[in-house]
């Protein structure tokens, strides 16, 4: 606790935090858990993409990311393309300022050292390079925890993603592969651990009882799925037959009388749920409307058996236990799976074949109550590892050291009238 007179620590959450993204507002959701239960004083506020979204859920101050409002729109006209170019040059400054303002910031978990879907290295990977900068002239600890990581093979994207590790005070990784790829980009990742993906730190919903009648509900989890960054030139080709499988997979569902509920993980997949309702038009077809991972793990605690892209559909259906089968887009979803021990239960976003995807569905479905006592331990395991990781986040992150309390009188004074 703060001694009386002494300025409490800020802490800073930075991201790509209430843009849609069920998993990345998860994230956020587990790390804000974490410092009201362990460290209570701490003032906390957000630079994220959705300010008001945050602030209006989760009750913190929150400041949007980026200065230019269209920059996540293609720039085609000469009015946006400048907006953009002296958005960059403002946000450094915007960026360095808030940064200034906190004695620790903290990135909760997401992909934000891989490049597994689109992206462009002066879009996020720029803002997170100039928070690790700002952190590391301004004396302000910059920790990437539970992040998720990937070899990147665009240069430019690589290079930022590099260095932002190495600015970086703390790195905890959701799985090993992630470390590996720092590892091979350059980075000493000899102190660094490995932790389960953050959203399994959050509460888990009390789980129905595996049902003893006739088959019942199965989620579909969906994904608006173009490919990867390498995949530009294919991308609608890649869209077309992973909507065209995941389609047919649930046209045979309904065929063998299984109700089926549309899950999403971000609001870009609307289109796809619309798609496939429209594609197969029956009853049995429902489409929920999830606004959180509490949300999509109560969906999926009551479904006998989920099928899902997005890596948080993934993660919130094995947390409450539900056999699984993962429409896999990347390593990470491999890693996930296996970690689990379901690692045989895995098929390609990029080339869905219906009819073998229907196989594994069957061999899962064949042995659901063994996977369900496997997951149970494995979600026991993961327990006992989330109290390791945040007692080593409180120790790297909130020493009580005379510098820590000098700092934050610095800061006192310089802020005072």
């Amino acid at each position: 606790m703060t001694s009386a007179g002494e300025a409490p620590v800020r802490v800073g959450v930075f991201g790509l935090l209430g843009s849609g993204n069920l998993g990345n507002d998860g994230s956020l959701e587990a790390v804000l858990g974490y410092l009201r239960a362990e460290h209570p004083e701490a003032v906390v506020d957000a630079l994220c993409g959705g300010p008001e979204v945050v602030a209006a859920r989760y009750g913190i101050p929150a400041t949007r990311l980026h200065w230019y409002r269209g920059e996540y729109r293609t720039a085609s006209r000469a009015g946006a393309i400048a907006g953009k170019g002296l958005g960059k040059l403002v946000d450094a400054v915007r960026t360095a300022t808030w940064v200034r303002r906190h004695d620790v910031v903290i990135v909760p978990g997401m992909g934000v050292l891989e490049a597994t879907l689109p992206l462009r290295p002066w879009g996020f990977p720029y803002s997170l390079f100039l928070l690790c900068a700002s952190g590391r002239l301004l004396r302000t600890r910059v920790a990437l925890v539970g992040v998720g990581a990937a070899p990147i093979g665009n240069r430019p994207t690589r290079a930022l993603v590099r260095w932002s590790a190495r600015l970086a005070a703390y790195r905890s990784y959701r799985d090993t592969q992630s470390r590996d790829a720092m590892r091979e980009m350059g980075v000493n990742t000899t102190r660094d651990e490995v932790y389960p993906d953050l959203a399994f730190a959050l509460p888990t919903p009390e789980a129905s009882a595996p049902p003893d009648g006739p088959p019942g509900q199965v989620c579909v989890g969906v994904m608006d799925f173009h490919g990867g960054n390498d995949d530009r030139a294919r991308a609608e080709e890649i869209h077309r037959r992973y909507l065209e499988g995941t389609t047919r997979f649930v046209r045979a569902l309904v065929e063998d009388g299984r109700p089926v509920r549309l899950l999403t993980g971000d609001a870009c997949d609307a289109p796809v749920v619309a798609a496939i309702l429209d594609a197969v038009d029956s009853p049995l077809v429902t489409a929920a409307e999830a606004a959180s991972l509490a949300d999509l793990m109560k969906e999926t605690a009551a479904a006998d058996t989920v099928v899902a892209t997005r890596y948080h559909n993934l993660v919130c259906a094995l947390k409450v236990g539900t056999p699984t089968l993962a429409l896999s887009y990347a390593a990470k979803s491999d890693a996930l799976m296996d970690r689990m021990g379901l690692g045989a239960y895995c098929h390609p976003a990029h080339e869905v074949d219906a009819d073998r995807l229907l196989e594994q569905f069957r061999a899962l479905e064949g042995r659901s109550a063994e996977l369900r006592r496997t997951l149970a331990e494995r979600n026991r395991v993961a327990a006992r590892q989330f109290q390791e990781q945040f007692a080593e986040l409180t120790a790297a992150l909130f020493p009580t050291t005379d510098h820590a309390r000098a700092r934050a009188h610095a800061r006192t004074r310089q802020e005072t009238p």
